[in-house]
């Protein structure tokens, strides 16, 4: 194992910088996932570690030594690439050995190395068998296996469960899990799907044009994005954003008004009559029937609680088994925009039902609507 430190790394493609100024840290041991959209970077980041990319600038240390001018071959890391890349002429069984091979070591340290992969993987009896007699999950075990075998300092992954069904993915990400704690090799692994950045990573690197957004563990970028688009890319469904005026200790969205709790309004009274992104989570929005919003009593309670209502007009209902996500449509100056909320599968609502939506104060996330910028909390 050996830890993995970047510092200020960048990559142009003639007139196109890929990534800008990577630096960050990853500690023996320890499991980093790169997450963002489709070219933010993290594969080049990927491949500059593995030596199949040059850095136009900077410095990258595996251990204590600094590699970059050390090849490929040499550095002592194994990849797991997106297509697995299996040599199909070759057994499972050669497949694995083939890296050990390569490096001269003894045959009867390979057959034991293979086979005690081989049952960590549940892959032992197919081991006579080649890639083209595989299911693709199998395939997958097989690429990570002949990664394992050769007991790397780091181990990379590139989106390698891209390519398998919902169910195999699930279960593949829950083997890799326990692979790790049972292995502990330093591991980078690059995705865009955030639900396998949140329940793989001990840390998540968020990027986006080539820059990194936000470095945290799984939870507090949850809890606390540095920006919008952190904010809206990690979580299903996505945060809402609603466009809002403050104004005079209120929200204005669209035609009606929210009034802020002074929490929030100490923080944004220096910039009164501003606009404003409101961010809230789907889940922290509760649906009420309109005949008890009505009622004076329980909008007392609604104030004291810093929830607020906001009439909305459903648009779609999508049952997901135990909870339902329902799309509502909140008017706006200029239109509507579309909110998403997930309400207990036992409620039932059709397109076109009106209802009052009360978002939870103490959840809600304010940003700059020029730069992203989280302003609250």
């Amino acid at each position: 194992m050996a830890n993995v430190r970047l510092e200020n790394i960048t990559r142009r493609y003639q007139n196109v910088t890929a990534i800008e100024n990577i630096s960050f840290k990853i500690p023996e041991g320890e499991f980093w996932v790169l997450v963002g959209p489709s070219g933010c970077g993290k594969s080049t980041i990927m491949r500059t570690i593995a030596g199949l990319e040059t850095a136009t600038s900077g410095n990258l240390y595996i251990g204590d030594n600094l590699v970059n001018n050390i090849p490929a071959r040499q550095r002592d890391v194994a990849m797991v690439f997106q297509n697995y890349a299996l040599y199909p002429h070759m057994t499972v069984a050669e497949n694995l050995a083939f890296g050990l091979r390569m490096r001269n070591v003894e045959q009867s340290k390979i057959q034991e190395r293979v086979e005690a992969v081989a049952r960590s993987l549940s892959i032992d009896l197919l081991l006579n068998r080649k890639p083209k007699q595989l299911s693709g999950g199998q395939q997958q075990r097989v690429a990570l296996g002949r990664a394992i075998v050769r007991e790397p300092k780091v181990f990379l992954l590139d989106e390698p469960l891209s390519n398998l069904d919902a169910q195999l993915r699930d279960d593949t990400r829950a083997e890799l899990k326990l692979l790790h704690q049972r292995l502990g090799i330093t591991t980078i692994y690059v995705t865009h799907d955030q639900v396998e950045a949140m329940t793989l990573a001990d840390k998540i690197v968020v990027l986006n044009r080539g820059i990194i957004q936000q470095i945290g563990d799984p939870h507090s970028i949850y809890a606390k994005p540095a920006n919008r688009m952190v904010a809206t890319f990690l979580g299903n469904p996505a945060m809402n954003i609603l466009p809002a005026i403050y104004a005079n200790g209120s929200f204005q969205v669209g035609h009606q008004s929210l009034a802020c709790p002074p929490s929030i309004q100490k923080k944004l009274q220096p910039r009164e009559g501003q606009g404003f992104d409101l961010g809230i989570r789907p889940e922290h929005i509760e649906v009420f029937p309109k005949s008890t919003t009505e009622n004076d009593d329980f909008k007392s309670d609604l104030w004291a609680l810093e929830k607020v209502p906001l009439e909305v007009e459903v648009k779609v209902v999508e049952p997901l088994g135990r909870e339902t996500l329902i799309r509502v449509g909140l008017p706006l100056l200029d239109g509507e925009t579309i909110v998403q909320v997930l309400i207990p599968a036992s409620v039932r609502l059709r397109s076109g039902d009106r209802l009052t939506v009360q978002l939870d104060f103490n959840q809600l996330f304010v940003f700059d609507p020029a730069t992203g910028e989280a302003l609250y909390p």
